[in-house]
């Protein structure tokens, strides 16, 4: 085996999304007493890693993506103390935690930006981006990535900043050494503090192109920012930099949230060398999910053909073998819920197809996430109006394309929602069949997914044929079997519409895979004159030269 071993290679992640994973206190916010209180099921889950979405002070614009001060705790989460004991806690149970960095921007409220917009000669002033307008109009034509334009006009300051998301999220401007230095200071005071590692936000759009100059226009309305901000010309300075003023100094985890990143752009990320990140997040399966069901932007609701998932997937597997290191996710925060979006949450279906879509990610190489509630079969949620909308991104996405440009109709919008809307992945997570699932007592900030009665982490631990044991079982696999974490991928049955199959190979052991995409039989002779016993299946028994709907095996031999 050439390749290098790595505990965070072996490891599997688990994401939390605190303010929807369970509430201590009855105010009906997750907190992290609550998740604190919960560390014993996700040992018994057996994950390896917490991934925890922001936690940091915000004001909650985009649901703490806009941090206001990045050495302090949100007050509905609780205190840092309650941090410290969760992190102590964890460490107790063999839990590893990785904190979410957001430093491609920060809040408008962030100490920073207050004093940056007072006035051009503040020292603060050159933390952000500002330019002067363009014949009293926004420097220039780019769409921000919730919609309308990325450019702010302030009347204090008398000038435009770039928000590349929401107006509430100014972008930090890297090219100072001065904010460069802060970001540093930061994540060593938590490193210091014992972290095992950072999950980097949006870590490709820290480098812009300094020319900033138009984008292409493709909605008629603004033009498309994204070849400008992400994998820009300073952009791996910048995390060598970071790697050497931080990273390197401890043994900690990283994994950058790279939009727009290609294979190529990986393998500089993610090298072997260490020099830069251990691994990156790309978005083409996710992606491509979105534009090939298309009705306006990103906003589709059909499902994805097995083969466009397939060929990006393998795309990836093998262009990164002996180069960089994979991560491997069907969902998160930001993503629908996996089994609505790539598979069948149809009740008859739900659960084989949940456990096929596991078993499909979990035998690939890469490090495997898990985002809370998958591991149950949680399901996407129904928005029968705008006001059932919480996200950001959905909101001014139906103002802009419904409400002020009518382009598309609001029933069709809503199906959109449906589908891939963000809000499906931040409904409470379903712990019991009581009131509110058992996520709190009080009213929840987002409503709980009414079929929380079915589907919920206690009677999914009471019945050994769930989707929570099957997951148990795909992690234990990981850590026992060699070949599913360091094994070469060597694609098969690569014409079939169908059938998603491949093999692992290391040491010579093969690991063989196959997972039916649908809710029909299909032929798959993958398996023909194996007789080795199932690693794992979906299935108790099987039918020769075939699959069953949504079955899934893996065979080693």
């Amino acid at each position: 085996m050439n390749e290098k071993k790595a505990w965070w290679k072996e490891a599997v992640i688990y994401q939390i999304y605190p303010r929807s994973f369970a509430d201590s206190n009855g105010d009906g916010i997750g907190d992290i007493p609550g998740i604190t209180a919960h560390l014993p099921y996700l040992k018994e889950l057996g994950v390896d890693v917490i991934w925890l979405s922001p936690v940091y002070k915000s004001p909650n614009d985009d649901n703490g993506y806009d941090i206001s001060d990045y050495r302090d705790i949100m007050d509905e989460f609780g205190t840092m103390a309650d941090y410290d004991v969760m992190l102590a806690e964890a460490h107790k149970l063999g839990l590893k935690i990785v904190m979410d960095l957001v430093v491609n921007h920060t809040s408008d409220e962030h100490a920073w930006f207050i004093e940056s917009r007072k006035s051009k000669d503040n020292p603060y002033r050159d933390y952000y981006i500002w330019k002067d307008g363009n014949d009293g109009k926004a420097p220039n034509n780019w769409q921000s990535c919730f919609s309308g334009s990325a450019w702010q006009y302030d009347e204090v300051a008398g000038q435009y900043y770039l928000h590349c998301f929401t107006k509430k999220q100014a972008d930090l401007n890297w090219e100072n050494p001065k904010v460069r230095d802060e970001v540093y200071d930061m994540m060593t005071f938590w490193c210091e503090k014992g972290i095992d590692g950072f999950r980097m936000d949006v870590i490709s759009m820290i480098s812009k192109d300094q020319a900033f100059p138009d984008g292409e226009i493709s909605d008629g309305l603004y033009g498309d920012m994204s070849p400008y901000v992400t994998n820009g010309p300073r952009i791996h300075e910048f995390l060598q930099e970071m790697n050497k003023r931080v990273l390197s100094k401890y043994d900690i985890m990283t994994v950058g949230e790279t939009p727009n990143v290609t294979v190529e752009d990986a393998k500089k990320y993610a090298n072997d060398e260490g020099t830069e990140l251990n691994m990156v997040f790309q978005f083409e399966h996710t992606d491509a999910a979105s534009k090939e069901t298309g009705v306006i932007g990103k906003w589709g609701y059909t499902h994805p053909r097995l083969s466009t998932i397939r060929a990006i997937l393998n795309k990836w597997q093998v262009g990164l073998e002996g180069s960089a290191w994979g991560s491997l996710y069907w969902d998160n925060h930001d993503q629908p819920r996996v089994v609505s979006r790539f598979g069948n949450d149809a009740p008859q279906w739900r659960v084989l197809s949940a456990k096929m879509l596991g078993t499909l990610l979990h035998m690939m190489k890469g490090t495997p996430y898990i985002y809370q509630g998958e591991e149950l079969g949680m399901t996407n949620m129904h928005f029968s109006s705008i006001d059932d909308c919480n996200d950001v991104e959905e909101i001014n996405a139906y103002r802009q394309y419904v409400t002020e440009h009518q382009m598309i109709s609001s029933e069709e919008m809503l199906k959109c929602f449906d589908a891939i809307a963000r809000d499906n992945a931040r409904t409470p997570m379903q712990w019991d069949d009581t009131a509110q699932a058992g996520f709190t007592t009080g009213t929840p900030w987002f409503p709980v997914n009414p079929n929380y009665k079915e589907i919920n982490a206690k009677a999914a631990q009471a019945d050994p044929d769930s989707v929570f044991h099957y997951y148990q079982k795909l992690i234990r696999l990981r850590h026992e079997n060699p070949v599913i974490v360091y094994g070469k991928f060597q694609p098969l049955f690569l014409e079939s519409e169908t059938v998603y199959a491949y093999e692992r190979i290391l040491d010579g052991k093969t690991l063989t895979v196959a997972c039916n995409w649908t809710d029909q039989p299909q032929p798959c002779p993958v398996f023909d004159g194996i007789t080795a016993p199932d690693l794992i299946s979906n299935y108790e028994t099987h039918l020769a030269g075939q699959l069953q709907p949504y079955e899934a095996r893996a065979v080693l031999v």
